[in-house]
């Protein structure tokens, strides 16, 4: 059976009008959610001190802008075609060679699902420590076990209904709440010190204002293989891609900015201890770990999705269980901390591949048509694809001071464009 087209395959089918639910505020909800994080402060926070103040905010404001814009952008695409992120690429791909991207995603989905579980077990043991609990050594697996199982749980439910109830309804307003005392309270002590000063504050070097915007990019861009797994239960393209920019722009620029902002008002500090020592930061953190859980949720969901569409027998729930499982057992298991670089690496393949996939099905191509006709591999894009992941990793070398991300989407979206074939 041709897998492609088979209704049996939920990844690779194209969502019926009956089963979209979301609405703008679903989307900016949703992705405003998954934009707020304790890892996107910490990245924040690395900008310093390297950048002065005025350019970390340049590169915030401007990487924030256009990286939630190629995330809408996929988003928009998704939801006109209601295809996840598996029929995009075997749209673009091919059949037969989709399926290396496919399994590099879910590999990936895997690690960084696990990171975050590792980021929320540290960020509870480091509360309960403050406050004079979870001293045993055995705590770190507790809270690992602990996290895991709430996402475990949170994977056997409907994750339209996850999206309209618990996070637009519940987390959503407390996270928001928790956000605007931290950047009171840390304004505050920024007062204290001298805004003055602190505003006109040099870099020490050995960081650019580009390669500091590939770094604000870095964030969106690795949820583009997962945004269109949840844009596709959205009415229409329009406020898909409003939705999506306007909730993942908002929390990536607040939430690089307060990592910036506690970095300059308590440099010796570690950004979860620094919130800590903030009045109620006890409070604000606990809320911010909360809905981290979204985040790790959003790895697991999305590779469900994505095994589905290489082994459909399995429903996309049970490949979520299996996913949130392993998530969770390698949390327990691996170094995650040593093991991030190697995630940031397997995440530069998905620059390239999204600047192909956008240059091939963007301004209304037939993206359905091209998956029906797809035959087993389109070489031109795979070859795009390929030099690509080259030029992403040669530019640092070649020219440091460019950034490797918006060259190297540049690059394969414009050869994408000019090699792709029309449909009537």
């Amino acid at each position: 059976m041709n897998t492609v087209t088979s209704p049996a395959n939920e990844a690779l089918a194209p969502l019926s009008a009956q089963q979209r639910a979301f609405g703008l505020r679903d989307h900016a909800s949703l992705w405003f959610s998954l934009g707020v994080g304790l890892l996107v402060m910490q990245v924040g926070a690395y900008l310093m001190p390297a950048l002065s103040t005025r350019e970390a905010l340049i590169a915030i404001a401007g990487g924030s802008i256009i990286g939630a814009a190629l995330l809408a952008w996929v988003a928009k695409i998704s939801c006109d075609s209601g295809l996840a992120s598996a029929g995009l690429m075997h749209a673009v791909y091919g059949r037969r060679f989709a399926g290396l991207p496919i399994v590099l995603n879910i590999v990936q989905l895997l690690g960084w699902g696990a990171f975050e579980l590792v980021v929320m077990r540290d960020a509870t043991v480091a509360i309960g420590r403050q406050s004079g609990a979870l001293a045993a050594p055995w705590w770190p697996i507790l809270a690992t076990l602990g996290w895991g199982a709430i996402v475990l749980l949170l994977i056997s439910g409907s994750m339209v209904r996850l999206v309209r109830r618990l996070i637009a309804r519940i987390a959503l307003p407390l996270v928001v709440l928790s956000l605007l005392w931290l950047s009171w309270q840390f304004l505050a002590l920024a007062q204290q010190q001298g805004l003055g000063p602190l505003w006109s504050r040099g870099g020490e070097g050995g960081m650019g204002v580009l390669p500091a915007l590939d770094l604000v990019i870095a964030m969106p861009i690795s949820w583009l293989p997962l945004v269109a797994d949840y844009a596709r239960h959205g009415h229409d393209g329009r406020s898909a891609f409003k939705g999506t920019w306007l909730g993942y722009v908002v929390a990536n620029i607040w939430c690089y900015g307060l990592g910036v902002l506690v970095a300059l008002v308590l440099p010796s500090e570690d950004l979860v201890t620094a919130l800590l020592l903030a009045q109620g930061g006890l409070i604000a953190l606990s809320l911010i770990l909360i809905d981290e859980i979204d985040n790790a949720y959003g790895d697991a969901y999305s590779g469900s999705v994505s095994a589905h569409s290489l082994l459909p027998r399995w429903s996309i729930r049970r490949w979520g269980i299996v996913m949130a499982l392993a998530c969770t057992a390698l949390a327990l298991a691996l170094p995650m901390h040593s093991l991030e670089p190697f995630l940031l690496l397997l995440s530069s393949v998905f620059v390239p591949l999204f600047g192909v996939i956008l240059g091939r099905l963007a301004f209304g191509a037939p993206t359905r048509k091209l998956l029906a006709s797809a035959g087993a591999i389109h070489w031109s894009a795979t070859l795009i694809w390929l030099a690509g992941i080259a030029c992403f990793h040669l530019l640092p070398r070649l020219a440091p001071a460019l950034g490797s991300a918006l060259p190297t989407l540049a690059l394969c979206f414009v050869l994408a464009w000019f090699t792709r074939r029309t449909m009537a």
